[in-house]
């Protein structure tokens, strides 16, 4: 008897430590490579330097998961961007910049609440030919594509082919104000459906301006549709974005005069299209046009961006990353996206050339 009472609490401490089974992974991307711009300043001239993070975000973290039984697990995550460069961290006034959640997941989706990816990102990963590479992608002329929200709640579930998702972010800077539940309001709705080759995917995403009023907030609404078709070892990418700025608001890269005027309440279409080939299980090809048209002015910019990756291992690969800006009529789109300052990217109306080599490894 006592040798069946023995044998049963052990039985018993044995599923308790299985109900209770947690891991916590340490993981990261170090990337860094050689850049080379034309045209980098008013007077045109060529800027080298040594960039951090050009396919892949430099970042090390932390990402946990309990098993609390029934199906039902815990997960966090806290990601660290940083410059492989200089040592420094990516962002100065965050430590966990890319990403800081915690949440529920079962069969039914997963819950998270912190600062996290939007569903922009998520839905970029997948259709945009570059998966929002640093150096080159659709993040030059689009950054919303790689876009985090603050104080965010996102569900995200998978039934079969079908992928829905949503969420809610109550401000992005941090300080709520009461009466003022409109200012950084962020909210989005996404869906996805793969079979086989094809994927196709949609989003509608709205975001406020920080610091004005409940009663009159900016506001950009921005909607796209994409879809991926993948036969033998090619695979085809094309993607539309709508774009609306309103209640004062602007959208980057709209102007007027030559670039000296900012556009309000005006709007975007955004198409891209690529085409991503697999020559041996280790090379790969990837090539992707991107054209902006916007409302009310003629300086719409292109942008073509080809890239070629070679692994040198499941972890370690070597990369090299070509992209050229076509502006016209006053656009002042640079290969590392709108032009922010004057000595640094591409002035108004002038095309611009950038190439980057470099080397990545993940861990």
């Amino acid at each position: 008897m006592k040798m069946k009472l023995f044998a049963a609490a052990v039985a018993a401490l044995a599923a308790g430590g299985a109900y209770a089974q947690s891991s916590v992974t340490l993981y990261g991307v170090v990337d860094a490579g050689l850049s080379f711009n034309n045209k980098a300043n008013a007077t045109g001239d060529k800027l080298y330097r040594m960039t951090s993070g050009n396919q892949s975000g430099s970042r090390w973290g932390l990402r946990g998961v309990e098993d609390l039984g029934g199906g039902l697990k815990g997960i966090f995550v806290l990601e660290s961007g940083f410059n492989t460069d200089t040592g420094g961290q990516a962002d100065s006034n965050r430590l966990f910049n890319r990403g800081a959640y915690v949440g529920l997941q079962n069969q039914y989706g997963t819950l998270t609440l912190g600062r996290q990816q939007t569903l922009m990102y998520d839905f970029g990963l997948i259709y945009d030919p570059m998966a929002i590479s640093t150096r080159y992608s659709i993040t030059s002329t689009a950054a919303e594509y790689a876009s985090r929200a603050d104080n965010a709640a996102k569900y995200v579930g998978t039934f079969g082919g079908l992928t829905v998702a949503g969420l809610y972010s109550f401000t992005n800077n941090g300080q709520e104000v009461a009466g003022q539940f409109r200012s950084g309001r962020e909210y989005s709705v996404s869906a996805s459906y793969a079979a086989g080759p094809f994927s196709v995917g949609a989003f509608y995403d709205q975001t406020n301006s920080v610091g004005v009023g409940a009663a009159n907030a900016a506001l950009i609404r921005r909607a796209s549709v994409a879809g991926t078709y993948a036969f033998g070892p090619a695979k085809v990418y094309a993607g539309y974005r709508y774009a609306k700025a309103a209640n004062g608001a602007s959208l980057p890269g709209a102007t007027i005069n030559n670039g000296a005027t900012a556009l309000t309440n005006t709007g975007s279409n955004l198409y891209w299209a690529g085409l991503g080939y697999q020559l041996t299980p280790a090379f790969s090809l990837t090539g992707a046009v991107y054209y902006q048209d916007f409302r009310q002015t003629s300086a719409d910019p292109w942008q073509f961006v080809a890239t070629a990756d070679y692994a040198l291992s499941k972890r370690t690969d070597l990369y090299t990353s070509l992209s050229y800006v076509k502006n016209k009529n006053g656009s002042a789109l640079g290969v590392d996206g709108f032009n922010t300052s004057s000595t640094t990217n591409v002035q108004q109306g002038a095309n611009q050339f950038g190439a980057t080599v470099g080397i990545r490894h993940k861990f």
